[in-house]
């Protein structure tokens, strides 16, 4: 029996203010020596992302699951080719709704591959079908991906002090995604690698890895704390 597809709903989060216009083009850089992430660089659309999305905690189950495919899309690349894409990945895979995604077949597989808004690569294309199917297993079993997910958080005591890029530059994973990644692979999951998990945990809030002296660490430290872990 088919799985019903159940409603689109808003995302998760609140209203995220809007982009700046000339989405993409470049901005004044932080000063030389000026403390916070250096990563977004000058890009709108990069800073934008680092301000109002990443680290920000998520417990939507689209958004994660989006997420964590997009990060499989990522894989060999840089994370500002998939966000300037993004928009076409959402339309692509009719805006990653795992119980429409796991219907996929091969005429969605060769419509995909010939879509040039997107990465046009068969394996990752695949996985994310492939995932969307184990996705929703997951759900029944834990009752959310969400409430699976946020189980992979980290203990405060393991996360460091004080986090300056040099320490983050050195942290591509972490026990944590390590073990995340192996439990995912377990459940037949793929394009799940420690470092695509920690990437994942990263932008979905699980850690905060924003720098100290980032203008946004504060604000993501008092979501967290206010933030009600799902179960």
């Amino acid at each position: 029996m088919k799985r019903p597809v159940p409603p689109k709903r808003p995302r998760e989060g609140g209203p995220v203010p809007p982009k700046p216009p000339g989405e993409g083009g470049p901005v004044p850089p932080k000063p030389p020596g000026e403390g916070g992430c250096s990563w977004p660089g000058a890009d709108e659309l990069y800073i934008h992302y680092h301000d109002h999305e990443w680290g920000r905690p998520v417990t939507d189950d689209q958004r994660l699951f989006e997420k964590i495919c997009l990060e499989g899309f990522q894989s060999g690349l840089s994370w500002i080719t998939i966000l300037r894409k993004r928009e076409h990945f959402r339309r692509a895979f009719k805006d990653f709704e795992p119980a429409v995604v796991a219907r996929f077949g091969a005429r969605d597989v060769r419509r995909l591959l010939n879509d040039a808004g997107i990465v046009r690569h068969r394996g990752k294309i695949e996985s994310t079908i492939n995932n969307a199917k184990r996705a929703l297993e997951l759900a029944d079993e834990k009752g959310s991906l969400a409430a699976y997910f946020w189980s992979w958080e980290p203990p405060a005591a393991t996360r460091p002090r004080r986090l300056t890029r040099a320490k983050l530059m050195k942290m591509s994973t972490t026990a944590q995604s390590i073990a995340l990644s192996k439990d995912l692979k377990g459940r037949g999951w793929t394009f799940v690698g420690p470092t695509t998990c920690y990437a994942f945990m990263q932008a979905m809030g699980l850690v905060n890895d924003h720098v100290d002296g980032c203008d946004v660490r504060d604000e993501i430290d008092r979501a967290r704390a206010k933030f009600a872990r799902p179960r």
